[in-house]
């Protein structure tokens, strides 16, 4: 996606909704001793070569509103309630800190989601070519299917 068409969908208010997300404070939950995490996607920021960032709606960039993170078996995929059935298997899991690190790729892009255990915050990250993403999302223990 190019930049300008990736701009071109961005409704005008994006900037002032993220901005408004980001001045709160998100309550998330204690995941210390879960495997299994359900994350809901916050808001998201888009960075290009040319140095320019966009506070973005995660459906403008493709993201579903929430995620399973399965840490024992290393995948991040979509709720049954989404719809989709989107699967992503990370090529690393490690967990130090109280924290969860997942890291992977593909479809041409890299990808790693840090998962603060005590807080429930992550961070997820994705670069690709000539771009690259930030989305913050906030996470709760989810119950095996």
């Amino acid at each position: 996606m190019s930049v300008a068409s990736l701009r071109a969908r961005l409704p005008a208010g994006a900037l002032g909704i993220a901005l408004g997300l980001a001045a709160g404070v998100v309550p998330a939950d204690d995941l210390r001793g879960a495997d299994r995490f359900l994350c809901s996607t916050l808001h998201a920021t888009v960075c290009f070569v040319d140095g320019s960032c966009l506070a973005t709606p995660v459906e403008a960039l493709n993201i579903p509103r929430f995620i399973v993170v399965d840490a024992k078996a290393g995948k991040l995929e979509t709720t049954e309630a989404s719809g989709e059935r989107r699967e992503t298997k990370a090529d690393t899991v490690r967990r130090a800190e109280e924290r969860v690190q997942l890291q992977g790729h593909e479809a041409g892009r890299a990808f790693s989601l840090l998962i603060n255990e005590t807080t429930g915050l992550a961070t997820f990250t994705s670069a690709a070519d000539e771009r690259a993403s930030v989305v913050f999302a906030a996470c709760t223990p989810a119950p095996r299917n």
